[in-house]
């Protein structure tokens, strides 16, 4: 071969190499993750800034990658086939299109992308440099292509601006699962970032305890009774009502009892509760739990009623309430046990459930994994009854959301416990 095919020759290896260059950057660009870089540019990584620089202006960082990389491809195809053409006559031209389809496939293409899959942030902070000059250099071609491509999108009634972009909160959680799909983050970690991401939906009567399971006492009971029931309960704080139960005058603590037992030396009669209980706190259910936990924080204070629209007592939320909708339920040496189910739920043999109704539903789909909506009901026993539309006996059965629900037991017009069996595909329980 003559001296100028062997320049043209070293000249298409070289123009593969840019090719090379250009594809692996495109992939590595895009794929870097946002957050280390936003991370090392606070650190003070100078590349990193200039990472985070080139894809805050994708449109521009794509259109100059892209227009560099067909550049070179061209031109490489053109050179190849200019000296197959000088070797075989007509014939290279065939062979230069299958040489040269093969050589861009394989070295431009596939290997970069994957390489810099392998290794994004790493090809990124290496590459950004350069990229950075091949970007401000093909600025006035890529402004020109971008203008007439928004031309074009606009003849067909679509506005290249109004690019619908999913929320940070969405994006972590989409991460989150995808993560624990793919083994590398346990369970109990997706529940407890979820639980924290979940806090910006949630207000406090999606996580109060209900009136019905409130442990109040009553502040007309004698000096003895009362401090014998707060001290045998498993509570720290306990609500206390005059005459109705929903009438809530005060808060006693049990750590305040003590002080007033030390006081009188032992002497339960001579303790005034009224002296020692604190002013009870109440707030609308429909208070943010976010706006909740500040308030906790902000007062000092761990519990607070709930009321309704109305006015009327709905339940009473604590910082506990709020902290176990992220970390999940805490327990210690003083709560009662309940040997016959983790939580109120009792696995069988046949794969069903045996579960308290007044479990959350929030609580239930954290441990078993499922997905039942919360947007109509707040309890097992809310989708049971809004599914039935009354109020069902033992042994009704109903199905919703792919479940089989069958209640048990009612404690008068409360549903108070239901077996809950998952449905197969085909609409069936699992098989014993």
């Amino acid at each position: 071969m003559s001296l100028t095919l062997w320049l043209t020759s070293g000249g298409i290896l070289l123009l593969l190499a840019m090719s090379f260059f250009f594809s692996g950057s495109e992939t590595a660009l895009t794929a870097a993750s946002r957050a280390r870089m936003h991370q090392l540019s606070r650190a003070g990584d100078k590349r990193a800034a200039l990472v985070e620089q080139l894809s805050s202006q994708k449109e521009r960082l794509i259109g100059a990658i892209l227009l560099g990389n067909n550049i070179v491809n061209i031109l490489a195809s053109t050179l190849a086939a200019s000296v197959l053409i000088a070797l075989f006559g007509e014939a290279g031209i065939a062979y230069a299109t299958i040489a040269m389809t093969a050589a861009v496939v394989v070295f431009s293409e596939v290997l970069p992308k994957t390489l810099a899959l392998m290794r994004p942030d790493g090809f990124a902070l290496g590459v950004s440099p350069v990229i950075r000059v091949v970007v401000i250099v093909f600025a006035p071609v890529t402004l020109a292509v971008q203008a007439i491509v928004n031309a074009i999108l606009r003849l067909f009634g679509l506005d290249a601006s109004n690019v619908s972009a999913i929320s940070g909160h969405d994006e972590i959680r989409g991460t989150l699962d995808l993560l624990h799909s793919e083994g590398e983050v346990v369970k109990d970690d997706r529940d407890m970032l979820g639980g924290l991401l979940d806090l910006r939906d949630l207000v406090v009567s999606d996580v109060m305890v209900h009136r019905t399971q409130m442990l109040a006492l009553d502040v007309t009971m004698s000096a003895d009774e009362l401090v014998k029931a707060v001290l045998e309960s498993a509570y720290t704080r306990i609500p206390l009502y005059q005459g109705e139960t929903d009438d809530i005058v005060g808060i006693i603590h049990a750590k305040d009892v003590l002080r007033a037992l030390m006081a009188v030396d032992g002497d339960a009669s001579r303790v005034d509760i009224r002296q020692i209980m604190s002013k009870p706190w109440f707030i609308p259910q429909s208070t943010a739990v976010q706006v909740q936990l500040s308030a906790f924080l902000k007062r000092h204070s761990h519990m607070a009623l709930v009321l309704d629209e109305y006015g009327v007592l709905e339940g009473l939320v604590t910082l506990e309430d709020i902290i176990e909708e992220i970390v999940g339920d805490i327990s210690d040496e003083h709560d009662e046990p309940d040997d016959e189910a983790v939580f109120g739920i009792d696995k069988q043999e046949d794969g069903s459930f045996i579960v308290d109704a007044s479990i959350a539903i929030r609580d239930i789909n954290r441990l078993l994994d499922w997905d039942l909506p919360d947007a109509h009901a707040n309890t097992v026993a809310g989708i049971v009854i809004n599914a039935a539309k009354l109020i069902p006996e033992p042994g009704h059965q109903v199905e919703a959301h792919g479940f089989s629900f069958l209640v048990l037991e009612r404690d008068r017009q409360r549903v108070s416990k239901v077996r809950i069996t998952p449905r197969t595909e085909g609409g069936e329980a699992p098989a014993d």
